[in-house]
């Protein structure tokens, strides 16, 4: 039977996170109710060093659990995940009026499965920036626009030949007739003077809330479920931490989806300069915080690919990855994955020690692979990495699907990884 307490706790994590901002502090809300404290880059941390503590950088988040027996070479167990999802991107001039409608101009963010994006009702979120310094997060989590896709009465061949779109002209949002003024808009929900308003980092969402599926709840339907199931699940480990040597640690970058290279993805020097900081609150130096890597490892936790039912050649044959069979560990010799056979060894060893059944995820040869914060992270600092997803399918769509058993496995399994 499947624990559906996790998976509904899962689709409120992902209803309340509709931007990586909000996945932010989303996140915070949960650790500040663990007892976690945050902290602020800018200032001096506690010198010794064991604490559990959190510190946001914009759409990425480090937090981490040091026991009070570390010393400054203990180890650190590291789960990293990531905040952002494909998704349309509202341009800096926002406003675009065609054929006596208006319509808010987009960027494409991400691998987006473009047709996703037909013909449902949208939803703003984001952060503004306005004089002063302020960044308010904003979440319009109403129907305000939408992408009309074209009749079939217009385009007879589109079932034959299939749907292509042109993302510049063909995903632009209709969102009022007889007037624009997006800038205007956001002002009146922030309730702030739209002079004030000096740039955005504004995103659309699908507004239909997750929901369990199926005839016996058996999946789960709803948006960003990769990756914010990972970063719900390792939230949710590092709640639960209880190692007794090594500091636990969980980062959810963002940027993922288009490449890590930014001041808070992977590329960043984010997570290397917490590391570096406990191992300093903990009396050490550039040498204990060498030795204490040395020691690490490192999960990426990132959605897998189930087999999916309609398109089974797609896959590897002999790799079948099945919704509910539980999470998947990751494989790609050319490094699109970081996983090798000592990392991988650690994984399933703390699974079997919870009862959690693991799957073996291998892409065909004849397809480019995706890849992760995973190869990233272990290049940066260093240190075996395993990459881990639960399987889902609909993978970059804007609504997506995996099995409602494998929410609660997939949190057993990364709280067993952080408890050796």
């Amino acid at each position: 039977m499947a624990d559906l307490d996790a998976a509904r706790d899962l689709l409120t994590f992902i209803d309340a996170s509709p931007s990586p901002f909000h996945a932010c502090a989303t996140a915070a809300a949960r650790l500040d109710a663990a007892g976690f404290t945050r902290l602020a880059e800018t200032d001096e941390w506690p010198a010794q060093g064991r604490a559990r503590a959190y510190i946001v950088r914009d759409g990425s988040l480090v937090a981490w659990s040091v026991p009070s027996t570390a010393i400054a070479t203990s180890p650190f167990r590291i789960i990293g995940a990531h905040t952002d999802s494909p998704n349309l991107r509202v341009k800096p001039h926002a406003d675009v009026e065609r054929a006596g409608a208006h319509l808010i101009a987009v960027e494409v963010y991400g691998g987006t499965l473009f047709n996703s994006w037909l013909d449902r009702d949208l939803g703003l979120s984001g952060r503004v920036a306005l004089r002063g310094g302020e960044l308010p997060l904003i979440n319009v989590d109403r129907p305000i626009a939408r992408v009309p896709q074209l009749a079939i009465h217009l385009d007879r061949e589109v079932n034959a030949s299939g749907l292509v779109l042109n993302p510049q002209h063909h995903l632009t949002p209709v969102w009022a007739i007889d007037t624009g003024g997006f800038k205007g808009f956001v002002a009146a929900e922030l309730g702030v003077a739209a002079d004030d308003i000096l740039s955005w980092d504004l995103m659309f969402h699908d507004i239909t809330p997750g929901a369990l599926l199926g005839r016996d709840n058996e999946l789960v339907s709803a948006a960003r479920i990769d990756n914010l199931c990972s970063s719900w699940a390792a939230i949710e480990a590092l709640t639960m931490a209880t190692s007794s040597s090594d500091t636990s640690v969980v980062v959810l970058f963002d940027h993922e989806e288009v490449g890590s290279s930014s001041n808070r993805g992977a590329m960043s020097p984010v997570l290397e300069s917490v590391l570096e900081r406990i191992t300093l609150g903990l009396g050490g130096g550039r040498e204990e915080w060498r030795r204490a890597l040395a020691a690490s490892i490192c999960l990426s936790a990132d959605m897998a690919h189930a087999t999916h039912p309609n398109y089974s050649e797609r896959h590897e044959p002999g790799h079948l990855i099945e919704l509910n069979g539980g999470p998947v560990v990751k494989t790609n010799v050319s490094q699109r994955y970081a996983t090798d056979a000592r990392s991988a060894a650690a994984f399933i060893e703390a699974c079997e020690g919870a009862n959690v059944p693991v799957q073996k995820y291998v892409h065909r040869n004849d397809l480019v692979c995706g890849s992760t914060i995973g190869p990233i992270t272990a290049a940066r600092l260093g240190i075996p990495t395993v990459d881990v997803g639960a399987p889902q399918l609909s993978m970059h769509s804007a609504r997506e699907l995996m099995g409602s058993a494998d929410a609660g496995l997939y949190k057993t399994a990364l709280t067993a990884f952080l408890n050796p």
